[in-house]
Formats: structure tokens, sequence, C-alpha cells
């Protein structure tokens, strides 16, 4: 396939009248590899997060031979893709035919709950079908409530177990699994490693209570990658904090730990060059916006980082909204997002860091969604893994004590 040098290169090449994905290959490698060597245990790749068949097939080639699948649809994506990867689902409500599936089709073990109802649900689905005999291979994980107060998008309230009912859920799910583990989630873009000690503290309050064998710690995601005003702490910084507390957990000698990293593996992935359709004082209407690879940017605020791709444009940088292209009033982008001040129709602008959720979230609401995909051999607009940053002599990191 042939890889442009940039975007500016894909703009001169095609002039699109419609939005294109620039993938980097490069750049999930290179994510991948940091968290399978930084990383104190073992990295699963969050799909939700980009379920692009070729990202997912870049993630394996790379090392990360877990996926955290969280739907049947996705266990069926990933286990047609890898039929040898470990498929671990992770999504605590299932149906039960989707465990069933699951487990006898697609060779899924491990399987997360936050109830007593949905641990009778995956005990049921994966009986034998001809004796009725319990699985003796089930992996099962307890997902524990923690507070996702250090992160910008909270993921606290619909899942999770609370501290005073994880102990028993522990000794019965103990009772019906191979393996245990307990799993949590801090939230998506956790700003400080604190988020992960309170949550490991909390887990190690439900152990101790529970008083059984332990086989694993999975830390979930939250991992942050680099957008505008969002600048977190190196990576190493949580790794240290997260593997300081799990030495300290009352769990088996051998207990494995994990994380699902999402955002942090594909967020520089992808960026997308859009086209600016028309221009009203200080608005912008481009074509992808709210119900297309720019959802964040409308429904949670989100800053992407914007770069002009015009080389005529001489005016200072001021701050714009955009407007997508449907025609509802919510599809808008409030931002800001720094552009030259002389940019008007017809020019173009790059959009970066869409590798997470950008492209799964895209729809073709209004007749609007589609997008070309090409591969770009540049560097991502912004990263956490070139080596390039200067780390500051006080970051963001809370002492232990």
């Amino acid at each position: 396939m042939h890889i442009y040098p940039d975007a500016k290169a894909v703009v001169r090449d095609l002039a699109p009248d419609e939005p294109v994905i620039l993938n980097r290959p490069h750049a999930a490698l290179r994510a991948a590899r940091f968290f399978i060597e930084k990383f104190p245990g073992k990295p699963l790749y969050a799909v939700k997060a980009n379920p692009t068949p070729d990202l997912i097939q870049t993630l394996w080639s790379a090392g990360i031979t877990h996926y955290d699948v969280a739907s049947i649809a996705e266990v069926r994506l990933v286990r047609g893709l890898l039929p040898e990867a470990v498929l671990c689902f992770m999504h605590p409500v299932k149906t039960p035919s989707a465990i069933r599936e699951a487990y006898f089709q697609h060779g899924v073990k491990t399987f997360s709950l936050d109830s007593v109802e949905e641990l009778a649900k995956i005990v049921d689905a994966c009986r034998n079908p001809e004796t009725g005999e319990p699985a003796t291979d089930l992996r099962l994980a307890v997902r524990l409530r923690v507070s996702s107060e250090f992160s910008e998008l909270s993921l606290a309230s619909k899942f999770g177990c609370d501290l005073i009912e994880a102990p028993q859920l522990l000794q019965q799910a103990r009772q019906h699994c191979d393996w245990l583990g307990v799993c949590f989630h801090v939230g998506s873009q956790a700003m400080t490693p604190f988020a992960f000690v309170q949550a490991l503290d909390r887990t190690r309050a439900a152990i101790a209570e529970a008083s059984v064998v332990i086989d694993m710690i999975d830390v979930g995601g939250g991992f942050p990658s680099s957008y505008p005003g969002l600048e977190p702490p190196p990576l190493e910084d949580y790794f240290a904090m997260i593997a300081r507390h799990f030495e300290a957990l009352p769990i088996a000698y051998n207990a494995e730990l994990w994380c699902e990293p999402g955002r942090a593996l594909c967020a520089e992935y992808s960026s997308m060059i859009v086209k600016v359709e028309k221009r009203r004082g200080e608005e912008l209407y481009i074509n992808d916006g709210a119900y297309g690879a720019l959802y964040d940017a409308a429904h949670v605020d989100w800053r992407f980082p914007v770069v002009a791709l015009e080389d005529d444009l001489r005016d200072a940088a001021q701050d714009f909204a955009f407007y997508g292209p449907t025609c509802d009033d919510a599809d808008y982008m409030q931002g800001p997002f720094a552009l030259p001040g002389d940019i008007q129709a017809g020019d173009y602008v790059e959009i970066g860091m869409l590798g997470a959720y950008g492209t799964a979230m895209k729809t073709g609401f209004n007749g609007f969604g589609n997008a070309a995909q090409v591969l770009v051999a540049d560097e991502p607009m912004m990263s956490l893994y070139r080596g390039d940053r200067v780390r500051p002599d006080a970051d963001n990191v809370v002492s232990l004590r």
C-alpha cells in the first residue's frame, strides 16, 4: 500500500471533498512495545477504543497477545483476525447466548462480573450441554467500583460492586472458577498515578475481608494520552506506582498483574483531514463532526490538536469553533481550535490524536460519514512515546505517604 509522507502530500494528491483518515502503524507499534517493555505485567488491548482490523493486527505483530473484548461482536472480530489471541470478555453484563458462544465457539475462558446474578449466568451458560456439569476452566474477574475523581471521563457509576459487597462476591466466585481476579477501571484519561493508588487500596481492603486466593489483579485502563491542555506525567510514573502497590497486596505469590489500555495504545494511530466548507466569523463549517470522528469534541468538549495544511496562510493563530456537516445544531464543537486567522472556505485542516474512539464512533447520520483511509509516515502531532518530552523537576505525581 502506498504510504504518504504527511497530510499535505495527501491533500496535494487527492484534493479530497470528504474527510480522510490518516493512519500511522509505526505509532501504534511504538506504543504497544512501550507497554510490553515497561508495564510490570501483561497489557490487554481494549478493542472498543478502535476496532479497526489493521490496528488490531498491528498490535498483535508488536507482541500484544491478550484482548479486552466487550461484546460478542468484538469477540467474533478479534477471533476471526487472530486465531491464537487470548480473549477476555470484560463487560460485566452479558447475555447468556453471548457467554455461551464466546466460551464454546471462541475459546473464551475469562469473564468479568460485578453481581451474584452475573456469576450465576456465567456458570449456567458454560455448563456442558450434554451432561449439565459446570465448567472447570473458568477464569473469573470480579469488578470493583472505584473512584474516577482523577480522570477526565468517569467510569464509576455504571459497573462495579461496592466495597461492602465485594468480599462475599469474591468468596462465591472462588467456588466456581479455576482462577480468580479482581478488576477495576479508574476512568478515562487519568491525569495522575494516584488514581491507581486509591483503587488498589480499595482492592486490598476487599481481598483482606474475603480471605480468598487471588490469582490476578487487573488495573483496567485510564492510562492517558497527550492533548491540548491535558499533558499527563510520564507513563513510567503510573507503572512504578502500580507495581509498588501491587506488590503489597495480599494475593498469591505468583499472581498476575494486568492492564487494559485502549486510548494509550491507539490515540496516536490516527489523525484526520477535514475541509472547511464555510467560515462565519470565528466558526468554521467542516465536513466531519459530532456524528463522525469528532464525537468527543462535541459531546465531552474534548480538545484535539489542529494544524492548517495551506502554505499561504499568514495571519496569527486565533481560536475557532467548528460546525459539522449535518443539519443538526448539536453538530457543534466549541474547541477552542487554534488556526491561522485568515483561514477560509476551501482550506484543509488536520485534526490529530483521533485514533482513540474517533473511528469507532463514526456514523452515517444524514448521509455523511464516508472517509477514505490512507497510511502516512510522519509523526503524530503529540506523543508520549517519542522520547522528546522534557520531564519537569516536579511532576504531577502524588507520593505514597
